[in-house]
């Protein structure tokens, strides 16, 4: 009985060794090999040169084996709509919004209706912004003026100084039946309409000094502008290049300024009426003809009629 025991207890270590070497094997990736079973049982089991590692083959260097890495399944691409690329010769269009539009501006500086400040002129906008208005009185001295602006119809007086208006038209003072005083002295005016002063009822003061004005309308007594003259008392023609003194005056002139003209020479009908040898001139007191190539003492006969001789020395 007990040797039956032992050796089914061999049998089982045996089976055991067999297993377990078996799984090393497989673990340590070793080629197969024949094992004598009979030379490890229990009683040479101690014995170390059963274990002769070299009997199974070679031995493995871990360092050697290929190394495999592993990867990780890369994560779901998230897919991004294709990005638009205009060609080189792309241009963008892009609507800008309308540009407000101005309403063109006249040319000339035409009268309308007056309004709050008074007519609206060439420049867009009233007379009296562009001037100052002050109870019947226009100053529009040196404000780069080149034409007369359009005056309300209450003017009275008008003043013009130190501007380039190079001209005195004939709608410049039309409507204006208050108007007593214009002064456009120290301008650049070469050029006056014969009919620029014919609806002046009322004008007494008309200085036009310091201007390049060659002629004036001929101002005979016949003529209907000369009756609506009649009021006009003071008229400034100096520095000038008048080359005669413009007639017929009004009788109601009493200040007469033509100094530094181009006058040559005086007519006996300029101050008195040869057909008239009673006729006296009597409120026309001021004349200055100084600065002119005239001898004012080659023409006495023109003087009978004047309270007052004219100042003058030939240059």
């Amino acid at each position: 009985m007990r040797s039956q025991a032992m050796a089914v207890h061999r049998q089982t270590s045996k089976m055991a060794l067999y297993l377990v070497w078996t799984l090393m094997g497989f673990s340590l990736c070793a080629p197969p090999v024949d094992l004598d079973l009979a030379a490890y049982d229990l009683e040479n089991y101690d014995d170390s040169n059963t274990w002769e590692l070299n009997t199974y083959g070679n031995t493995y260097h871990y360092d050697d084996l290929p190394e495999e890495v592993g990867t990780l399944a890369p994560p779901p691409a998230v897919t991004q709509p294709p990005a638009i690329v205009p060609p080189e010769d792309y241009v963008e269009e892009v609507t800008l919004p309308p540009r407000p539009t101005k309403s063109p501006v006249p040319s000339t500086l035409d009268f309308h209706d007056p309004g709050l400040f008074g007519p609206d002129t060439g420049l867009g906008m009233p007379s009296c912004l562009l001037c100052v208005c002050i109870s019947g009185s226009v100053y529009c001295d040196d404000s780069d003026l080149t034409q007369i602006p359009p005056l309300p119809k209450e003017t009275t007086h008008f003043y013009a100084r130190f501007n380039k208006i190079t001209e005195i038209r004939a709608t410049d003072f039309s409507n204006l039946n208050q108007l007593k005083r214009i002064d456009l002295s120290e301008n650049q005016i070469s050029k006056v309409n014969k009919d620029a002063f014919r609806s002046l009822l009322q004008l007494q003061d008309l200085m036009l000094a310091d201007n390049n004005i060659q002629a004036l309308p001929e101002l005979p007594s016949t003529l209907k502008h000369i009756d609506e003259m009649k009021e006009l008392q003071f008229l400034y023609l100096s520095n000038n290049k008048l080359d005669y003194i413009p007639v017929s005056l009004p009788d109601s002139l009493r200040v007469l300024h033509l100094q530094n003209n181009n006058i040559q020479s005086i007519s006996q009908d300029t101050f008195c009426n040869t057909h008239d040898i009673n006729y006296i001139r009597k409120a026309l007191e001021d004349i200055r003809l100084d600065g002119n190539p005239v001898d004012i003492n080659l023409y006495a006969q023109a003087y009978v009629c004047l309270p007052r001789l004219p100042i003058g020395t030939p240059v």
